[in-house]
């Protein structure tokens, strides 16, 4: 019985390996983003599996006395509840928002990328914007994303708004104050995932209206990552 409950907790543990090692392995280069990513999703059944197996093993150490064997399943129970309970929360915001991975504030005219182009190359996702139905799915999904709106000049904010990028940990590309553009990249902190960010300036009669732009090089949905960044970024801009 005692071999059930360190089963258990050995399939746990693996859950737990699988999801911890899906985003670092993939920065430090030993496997694609799309490996990791089917280890993340491999980690829930794995995890799925291990709670099956140790609420057995908690059941026989019941049965036939074990404090090795009991104290084994509640330890394997504990760990692949987290990492189950952590893959139904990305689950959850993966439903909840839209299948794309390209926001902006601007879906008329979004802002273009130019300086950081290069960096793109071979970039699975492309850069140009997808037009009249990527713009329907972000409203639908983004009701609440709208441009940034700061008193002054352009060339008043331009200051500010390349601080708030530097502020928000972004790597700054470009910053032309002559065009009032910003281009820079960010990238994200478990998979390092490089999202491409371009920011700009035009004059309103009451100020400066910001348009932000931020574009996934990968994946096909950002789980809402991009949104939140200009969120982010307009919220850190207008304090």
């Amino acid at each position: 019985m005692y071999l059930v409950s360190y089963l258990g907790a050995t399939i746990a543990a693996i859950g737990l390996v699988s999801l911890g090692a899906s985003g670092p392995g993939f920065r430090l280069g030993w496997w694609s983003f799309k490996t990791g990513l089917a280890m993340v999703k491999a980690a829930a059944m794995i995890s799925l599996a291990a709670i099956t197996v140790c609420l057995v093993g908690l059941a026989f150490s019941f049965w036939e006395p074990s404090l090795v064997a009991r104290t084994l399943s509640i330890i394997g129970l504990v760990v692949a509840s987290a990492v189950l309970t952590v893959m139904l929360m990305w689950k959850h915001n993966l439903d909840r928002v839209p299948y794309i991975h390209d926001i902006s504030t601007d879906t008329e005219t979004p802002p273009l990328f130019e300086a950081i182009l290069p960096l793109r190359r071979g970039a699975e996702n492309a850069s140009e914007y997808g037009g009249p139905e990527l713009a329907r799915q972000q409203h639908l999904g983004y009701p609440d994303l709208k441009p940034g709106a700061l008193m002054g000049s352009p060339a008043v904010a331009f200051p500010r708004a390349l601080q708030a990028a530097r502020d928000m940990g972004w790597e700054i590309v470009d910053s032309n104050p002559a065009t009032q553009r910003i281009e820079a990249t960010d990238t994200t902190f478990w998979f390092g995932f490089k999202d491409d960010v371009v920011v700009r300036l035009t004059p309103t009669p009451t100020g400066t209206r910001v348009d932000v732009r931020s574009v996934s090089r990968v994946g096909k949905s950002d789980v809402g990552t991009n949104a939140r960044r200009i969120n982010a970024f307009i919220a850190k801009l207008e304090t």
